[in-house]
C-alpha cells in the first residue's frame, strides 16, 4: 500500500498553527518580553533631545531582541524537548528542517511585532519620526539582529539539556548582555570599556539598527558592525546546530 506524504506547505501550516497556539497560551511571557523595550522608550524620553531618536529606538529594539532570543526561544525549545515533543515529531514522516523552521518563523513574527510596537511607542510618547526608508531598513536590520540572539539561544539549548539549567543560563547571559550594553552607552565609563561593548553582539546590533533608522549615517563603521554581526550568526548557528540534541537522553 502506497503511503502519500503530506505537502511541505501543509506540514508547515500545521506546525505553525500548533506553535502559534502555544505562543498564545504563553502570552503573559510574550507580553513581558515585549514590555522591556516599551519601558526603555518611555523612560529614556530625556535622551531623545540629547542623543537623538535613533539612539533610543535602536537600544529599545536591541533589548527586545535579546529578550526574544535568550529568554523566549531557548526556554520553549528546552521545555518541548523535555516533554518529548521533538522526539515524536522526529519519528514522523515530516522533514526535520520544517520542525525548526516553524519555530523560527514564529520568532520572526515576534521580532516584527516588537519593531512595530517600538515605532508606535516612540511616535506616540516621544514624538520620534523617521523616514519611510529608515523604517523599512530597520525591519531588515531587526531580523538580522534577532538572528544573532536566536542562534545564541540555540547554542545554549544545544549545550545544556536540563530545562531549568537552560533557563538559568539564559537569564545569566541575558543579564550580562543587558548590563554591559546599557552601561556602555554612558559617558561615565572608560573608553576601553565602551569600545569593547561596541563590538559585542549587543553593540554591533545596536549600531546597525541606529544606522538603519537614519540611512544617511550608514558608514564604514556600520559596515564593519554588519560583517561582525553576520559572523556572530554563522558561528553561533553552526555550533548550535552541531550540538543540538532532539531528546534529553
Amino acid at each position: 500500500m502506497e503511503i502519500t506524504l503530506p505537502k511541505t506547505s501543509t506540514v508547515i501550516a500545521a506546525l505553525l498553527r500548533a506553535d502559534f497556539t502555544t505562543l498564545w497560551r504563553n502570552r503573559r511571557a510574550v507580553v513581558m518580553t515585549l514590555l522591556v523595550p516599551m519601558i526603555i522608550v518611555f523612560s529614556w524620553k530625556a535622551y531623545v533631545a540629547k542623543a537623538g531618536g535613533a539612539f533610543v529606538l535602536s537600544n529599545a529594539i536591541t533589548l527586545g531582541l535579546v529578550a526574544i532570543g535568550l529568554m523566549g526561544y531557548p526556554n520553549s525549545i528546552a521545555r518541548d524537548r523535555e516533554k518529548g515533543v521533538f522526539q515524536r515529531l522526529r519519528v514522523s514522516p515530516l522533514p526535520l528542517w520544517t520542525i525548526m523552521a516553524s519555530r523560527l518563523i514564529v520568532q520572526l513574527g515576534l521580532i516584527l511585532l516588537l519593531t512595530v510596537l517600538v515605532f508606535i511607542s516612540g511616535y506616540q510618547f516621544d514624538h520620534i519620526t523617521m523616514s519611510v526608508g529608515g523604517y523599512a531598513c530597520t525591519f531588515v536590520a531587526a531580523i538580522v539582529g534577532g538572528a544573532v540572539y536566536l542562534s545564541l539561544g540555540q547554542v545554549i539549548v544545544g549545550l545544556i539539556q536540563n530545562p531549568e539549567s537552560v533557563n538559568s543560563t539564559a537569564r545569566l547571559v541575558y543579564f550580562a548582555f543587558i548590563m554591559a550594553g546599557m552601561l556602555g552607552q554612558f559617558e561615565e565609563f572608560s573608553g576601553e570599556f565602551k569600545k569593547a561593548v561596541e563590538w559585542t553582539p549587543y553593540g554591533t546590533v545596536k549600531t546597525i539598527l541606529a544606522s538603519s533608522l537614519e540611512p544617511a549615517k550608514w558608514d564604514n563603521h556600520t559596515n564593519m558592525a554588519l560583517l561582525l554581526t553576520l559572523g556572530y550568526i554563522v558561528v553561533f548557528a553552526t555550533l548550535g546546530i552541531k550540538w543540538f540534541k532532539w531528546n534529553t537522553k
